[in-house]
């Protein structure tokens, strides 16, 4: 049987990697409040990721498809470190990254591009219109086939 998208869409579970508890937090509600159903996962950093990925350290690992929400400034692992040894992972490799971050240094973007991060949002821009990011992210999963 061949899924449907909106089947595709129930089955992608969203990794968050902010260690910010506000900015996570108004993920989730502005997921929640446009009636996203997709499951949200939180890794309050890379490493944490990692574990989450891999499921390592007494985590239960994380079934694809998913899409990852990547700050870069987190202790223990940044962003670009992570998506850095994703990238060097044969398990992870294919992640989908966006990276959701404060950070508008040239450096950082063109950095997690080199990494073929899907895309780079500030999250200035955003703001308090967390709206546009779950537009976003819906269209996206929708018209995006994933591995």
């Amino acid at each position: 049987m061949i899924a449907s998208a909106t089947e595709r869409a129930r089955e992608l579970t969203i990794l968050v990697v902010d260690d910010d508890d506000g900015d996570a937090r108004s993920v989730q509600r502005a997921f929640k409040s446009a009636r996203i159903i997709n499951p949200l996962q939180r890794a309050c950093d890379g490493a944490d990721a990692l574990d989450i990925l891999r499921g390592t350290n007494g985590r239960t690992r994380l079934k694809s498809p998913y899409l990852l929400l990547v700050d870069i400034n987190m202790p223990r692992m940044n962003g670009i470190e992570l998506v850095r040894e994703l990238r060097l992972d044969s398990n992870l490799n294919r992640s989908v990254v966006f990276i959701l971050t404060t950070s508008s240094r040239d450096e950082d973007m063109v950095a997690s591009y080199d990494l073929n991060v899907a895309g780079y949002i500030l999250k200035e821009r955003v703001g308090e219109d967390f709206q546009r990011l779950v537009d976003l992210m819906q269209v996206y999963w929708r018209i995006v086939e994933l591995p």
